[in-house]
């Protein structure tokens, strides 16, 4: 197994990105061939209609995850020997709770919609389609939707040293996120 730099994978997921984007412009037809679709029947409304324009797959609902999550989140894993990798959805006002990664960071890319992110002691940072992230190990954060827009990132852990894992902490408050313009 090779260990690629974080530097690298980011360029590699930015260049995969960036001609995904041109292709999907260029190739629409009736089926999206750049992703394929969920089969899960999802409870959120209006979910059909944003995998519809996503050029990943939403994924099947996040419930694995889920006691960490206001609002509801879907998962889909994207294979990779060298990181984890997968494209997490949120649906508008969805963020995770305050978490840190041990030993592990953390690469965001946002590849649809509108979201934040926030690192403690600092102001919300809004994340965009194409914006990328660098969250480095130790660091507690979270990370969502904004208030109005579905919103999905790629997310790719990359493990610096044994015991990785993340420690999950208190959730983001209603009163907190509504503060965030």
């Amino acid at each position: 197994m090779r260990n690629f730099s974080e530097k690298t994978i980011a360029f590699l997921l930015a260049a995969a990105f960036i001609c995904m984007t041109a292709c999907a412009s260029t190739q629409k037809t009736g089926e999206n061939t750049m992703k394929e679709k969920t089969n899960t029947k999802v409870q959120a409304e209006n979910i059909s209609d944003y995998a519809e324009k996503s050029m990943f797959a939403v994924g099947e609902p996040n419930t694995a995850y889920a006691k960490y999550f206001i609002g509801n989140s879907w998962l889909a894993p994207l294979n990779s020997e060298d990181a984890s990798i997968a494209n997490v959805t949120f649906e508008p006002g969805c963020r995770n709770n305050w978490h840190i990664h041990h030993c592990s960071s953390q690469i965001l890319v946002g590849v649809g919609g509108k979201g934040w992110i926030q690192f403690e002691g600092k102001e919300p940072q809004a994340i965009n389609e194409g914006d990328v992230i660098r969250i480095p190990p130790e660091v507690k954060h979270w990370h969502g939707a904004a208030a109005d827009s579905w919103f999905s990132h790629l997310s790719i852990t990359v493990n610096t040293c044994e015991g990785a894992g993340s420690e999950w902490l208190e959730p983001v408050s209603d009163e907190e996120y509504s503060k965030i313009k």
